[in-house]
């Protein structure tokens, strides 16, 4: 191609760039969807989404006024994961526990004393089962709370529960063990995903619906052309809202940034622009902005949201819905965003997931050059 045909093709592109930024300035949902709603989601999923269980409601039933009991309860007390409603009877706590106005009994024993000096003494805990991952929770505090008052006997050179084996645990890259710092990775990924597929599956089934598709058609302007002219607003508005999301992350909610920017920009431009073909290629083969918008959620948001392991472990999931996965882009960008917050610049876990947010790029941006072609040709 000549110099002359190349500048050529750079003002045709620059001409549709100019004419979809202006299209975006004076269409206020455009600016809503791009950067207001990501701040708003960020805010609103970041405070208000916790996997955290804290002030428990419990009942801690005293049977035993010995010392070792009295301080054992009194390490409910002092969590900050209950709420501790302290009582003697095992029969009120039954109906409290009826009538849901606590969510677990831990009970005493009359003989905790003699059987702790025995060496075999049990604590017993009840919890109400109905959501079994919050039963899991309130059993882990609580063996927690028991583990802390066992730690400040033996300190104390006193009887505990515990054998002569002591388990020393560590997490590693959440220290804090707070799910906000995994769960605010994902919203990134959410809203990379609404701003890219949803506004984008819009924008050639709103130039049908207005009439201006046909106006093109008798321009020189190329495929790949319209294919540029298109995507690089929306890029654009996708890394302001990336850049946002970053900013709230670090100084909202204090996520731990282990890894280099550079890399983090690198892979999100890489999912950005598989989030603008899906978008471009679902606006291309319909003319209703609301068929092309609902098509954008099914196939795009909503498996973000259940399928990509930022609310749920992939692991744990059935075989034939674990496969369906592999074929998501957002699971690969769920794992790439958590591990370059959390653990850094872990090469074997960039490397091939950026390779196929890549290969999944260029597939769908051909796709979707060859979609504009028919609608040229």
């Amino acid at each position: 191609m000549s110099f002359f045909q190349q500048s050529k093709k750079m003002r045709r592109v620059g001409s549709l760039v100019r004419k979809e930024t202006r299209q975006i300035i004076r269409d206020p949902s455009s600016i809503a969807i791009g950067i207001v709603l990501p701040v708003v989601l960020i805010l609103l999923f970041g405070y208000g989404l916790s996997l955290d269980v804290t002030h428990v409601p419990v009942a801690v039933v005293l049977e035993d006024p010995s010392p070792a009991a009295t301080d054992l309860a009194a390490s409910f007390q002092l969590s900050p994961y209950f709420d501790v409603q302290l009582m003697t009877s095992m029969p009120e706590a039954r109906q409290l526990m009826l009538a849901r106005k606590i969510d677990g009994v831990v009970r005493i024993r009359p003989d905790f004393g003699r059987q702790l000096s025995m060496g075999d003494a049990e604590v017993q805990l009840l919890v109400h089962g109905v959501d079994a991952n919050h039963a899991r929770i309130i059993q882990s505090y609580a063996q927690g709370a028991v583990n802390q008052w066992a730690a400040k006997r033996t300190a104390q050179g006193q009887e505990v529960l515990s054998g002569p084996v002591v388990v020393q645990s560590r997490l590693w890259f959440n220290e804090a063990n707070e799910s906000r710092y995994f769960l605010v990775p994902g919203l990134i990924v959410l809203i990379m995903t609404l701003i890219g597929a949803f506004l984008t599956s819009l924008i050639v089934a709103r130039e049908w619906e207005r009439g201006t598709m046909e106006a093109l058609f008798v321009t020189p302007v190329r495929p790949d052309e319209i294919l540029l002219g298109k995507t690089i607003p929306y890029f654009v508005l996708g890394m302001i809202g990336l850049v946002l999301c970053l900013l709230a992350a670090k100084f909202l909610f204090h996520v731990p940034f282990r890894g280099s920017v550079a890399v983090l920009t690198g892979v999100s431009m890489l999912y950005l622009l598989v989030a603008l073909a899906i978008g471009l290629l679902i606006s291309s083969g319909f003319k209703s902005q609301f068929v092309a918008s609902q098509i954008a959620l099914l196939v795009t948001f909503l498996p973000a949201l259940m399928l990509s392991g930022f609310l749920f472990d992939l692991r744990s999931m059935p075989a034939v819905v674990g496969l369906i996965t592999h074929v998501l882009p957002a699971r690969y960008y769920v794992t790439l965003l958590q591990t370059i917050f959390l653990a850094g610049d872990i090469w074997a876990v960039i490397l091939p997931n950026a390779a196929v947010l890549a290969g999944m790029a260029a597939v769908l941006l051909l796709l979707t050059r060859r979609a504009i072609q028919k609608k040229l040709d």
